[in-house]
């Protein structure tokens, strides 16, 4: 029985499409399991001050993993690992790599350990200083592990990308989703805040167990080595820290942000939370799957001189990015309260708490687009060995969208007009706290800047590439426009019919008129002869298992 699980897991999964929706698949189920966390810990929390405190004390953590850890993440290390795996230098490579995290990784969780106290009360002062300050504080020294597991899972998943072994990639956050719902249902009543910060770790462990028998299968489970060859780290680390920092540069952003969100009124960051979280499902599902399907290939392409092989694989996963990404966008933002509150709407998450949760979603949801092809443009970009451009774009854009927030708070509380103004346009105007919409109207704005700059210079080496994407991209708006417009007429038909008072009801509301929406824009799409439409019903039809390896999708250009 395990040997097949195993032969299960370790099937090779070939062509863009097919990678692509297996990713997307297990992503939704991870987001899934994630969006039944975050309804845990709305019943039993709602947008409150401990439930600030979990958040404050993940972000150090988070932080580590983005800034530090990532330095062994797939985007970094597959160019290499494709290159030496080719050859009888793989295994000692891989051991270089990993015996200069191990000593990098120990040395920074420790040092960060003994620090903690100091930068919680520098970043998140007004909470540090309150009752749950300590506890805050011990919960941030325990996440620490969670960067180090992740870190050596990342590190691990490399290796079962380039054998293009995606479903065990794809399971690992189900198990880290699944640790830590473990610690809310589990730990939380006998431990406290502490016991979500063991779930937590527990998660990130399960994470980095899934990678280890493929490995070991392979012979290159990773060994510590004393005497390391620095001349193949510098080699990497060239590429990695600047790939590195790039990759940062959102969570520099978000840290920010919350550390904004922390002197604000009680139960912001939850609600900044919250809508991260909601947006970053269809951001994960689509925008993060399509990246890592096609990273490995534009690779491949750019390493053989393959241009127009490349272009292609680039237009082909911009154009899928949109096509699924701004029908979500529009029903989210005209569905958000609805989704809000069925998945969030229970126990101590109040209709304020929902209502304020759901205009967060509306302007996170507006960078939907933005982010998914900004993701794209990235890997583009290491797949040419090029990291200095994005990194320079991304944290220009990072510090702007900080500034911005900062800016943009202060004018909401110093402006009347603009303030009435967004709490009218997001129905918000009876709610307390509202002064937290700020930071994700300054985070869609700061991306939609960061993408179309990425776009502009991508598109100087390829100027190919965007007549095909616009086209798609006036299409799927236009059908997408007409799919809100139903979805919004219906939902006072359905609200009649089913009532708003409970979750039942709310949902069926929002269900029956996202589904009648949803199906006109796709005849919509059918009457426009849509050929991502053709395309999606084609790849559908394929047996995930046994497609056939494609090299790039034939794309009109």
């Amino acid at each position: 029985m395990v040997k097949k699980i195993l032969k299960y897991l370790n099937k090779e999964i070939s062509g863009l499409h097919q990678a692509a929706y297996l990713l997307g698949i297990c992503a939704f189920l991870s987001q899934l399991m994630a969006l039944v966390r975050d309804r845990l810990l709305a019943w039993s929390f709602g947008a409150s001050h401990s439930l600030d405190v979990y958040y404050a004390a993940f972000r150090i953590p988070d932080f580590v993993f983005a800034s530090i850890a990532s330095v062994v993440s797939i985007s970094v290390l597959i160019p290499f690992l494709v290159e030496r795996l080719e050859t009888d230098k793989g295994k000692e490579f891989i051991d270089n790599v990993f015996s200069t995290f191990v000593w990098f990784m120990g040395a920074v969780s420790i040092i960060l350990y003994l620090s903690m106290p100091a930068l919680m009360r520098f970043f998140f002062p007004t909470l540090a200083a309150g009752a749950d300050g300590p506890e805050m504080i011990g919960m941030a020294r325990v996440l620490l592990l969670s960067p180090l597991f992740l870190g050596f899972s990342n590190f691990l998943a490399s290796i079962t990308q380039v054998y293009k072994r995606f479903l065990i990639y794809a399971l690992a956050p189900l198990l880290y989703n699944g640790g830590i719902i473990f610690g809310i249902v589990v730990l939380y009543p006998h431990f406290g805040l502490i016991g979500l910060a063991y779930g937590v770790a527990f998660g990130a462990l399960l994470h980095f167990s899934i990678q280890l028998p493929f490995i070991i299968e392979k012979g290159l489970l990773p060994t510590f080595r004393w005497n390391i060859d620095f001349a193949s780290i510098r080699q990497v680390a060239s590429l990695s820290l600047p790939r590195t920092f790039t990759a940062s540069s959102n969570e520099i952003l978000e840290f920010f942000m919350i550390s904004l969100a922390s002197i604000m009124a009680s139960g912001s960051i939850s609600v900044f939370n919250f809508a991260w979280n909601l947006q970053s499902v269809p951001l994960s599902i689509i925008g993060v799957s399509y990246s890592l399907a096609a990273f490995p290939a534009l690779a491949r392409h750019f390493a053989k001189g393959e241009r127009d092989l490349f272009l292609a694989q680039m237009v082909g996963s911009a154009r899928h990015i949109i096509f699924w990404s701004v029908p979500i966008m529009v029903q989210f933002i005209v569905l958000r309260a609805q989704i809000v509150r069925v998945i969030l709407g229970t126990g101590q998450f109040n209709w304020a708490d929902t209502r304020l949760t759901a205009a967060a979603l509306a302007f996170f949801t507006l960078s939907l687009v933005p982010q998914g092809l900004m993701l794209l443009f990235v890997r583009s970009y290491y797949a040419r060995g090029k990291t200095m451009k994005p990194l320079l774009i991304n944290f220009v854009c990072a510090a702007g969208s900080i500034a911005l927030a900062y800016w943009l708070y202060h004018f909401f509380l110093d402006s009347p007009l603009f303030r009435v103004f967004i709490e009218q346009l997001m129905r918000v105007d009876s709610v307390s706290g509202t002064e937290v919409l700020m930071l994700p109207l300054a985070f869609a704005v700061g991306v939609s800047i960061n993408m179309l700059t990425h776009w502009i210079d991508f598109s100087f080496d390829y100027p190919e590439f965007t007549k095909p994407v616009f086209k798609v991209l006036f299409q799927v708006f236009g059908a997408s426009v007409l799919m809100g417009w139903l979805t919004y007429t219906l939902l006072p038909v359905f609200d009649h019919v089913f009532g708003h008072n409970t979750a039942v009801g709310v949902f069926l509301q929002g269900f029956l008129s996202g589904t009648g929406g949803i199906i006109f824009g796709i005849l919509v799409l059918i009457a426009l002869r849509s050929h991502e439409l053709s395309e999606v019903w084609k790849a559908l039809h394929r047996k995930i298992w046994k497609a056939k390896p494609l090299v790039a999708d034939q794309i009109p250009m």
